[in-house]
């Protein structure tokens, strides 16, 4: 089980569709933007991860399409991931314990702070419109 963060712009579907049709490149650089606004949230939740062997940490990473970007954290390399964010019981006999936030530790406060400061508009913003630039739409 990994943890989730999906981030979503309306319109970014049909942009992306139109772009595509401009250019062969254009899908991959959309791709990479929406990267650069996960490392955002990246960058800001990785320290904030308790380390004993820094692979929960490590295991935050971003997912991308064309269309979406996700942040994802745990997996196989870091199972245990989820209770170090959301806690709960776990091991035998639910002997180990931590509690229990709906919202999470790390990674979606992170996500929510970042998204109020208006960080993210200002960085997708920037990418889309080299993105359009690229695909040889004038952009003002």
């Amino acid at each position: 089980m990994a943890a989730t963060v999906t981030l979503t712009v309306d319109g970014l579907r049909e942009f992306a569709r139109d772009v595509s049709a401009l250019s062969s490149t254009a899908p991959r650089a959309l791709r990479l933007a929406l990267n650069e606004v996960a490392d955002v949230v990246i960058g800001e939740a990785r320290p904030k991860v308790p380390t004993l062997t820094g692979r929960a940490a490590r295991s935050i990473r971003a997912r991308s399409t064309r269309n979406a970007v996700r942040v994802t954290a745990g997996g196989d390399r870091a199972v245990y991931y989820p209770w170090l964010d959301f806690g709960g019981r776990v091991g035998r006999h639910g002997t180990a314990a931590r509690a229990f936030l709906k919202e999470g530790r790390y990674l979606y406060p992170t996500y929510y702070e970042q998204r109020r400061s208006g960080e993210y508009d200002q960085i997708l913003e920037q990418h889309l419109r080299r993105v359009a630039a690229l695909a040889g739409l004038a952009v003002d």
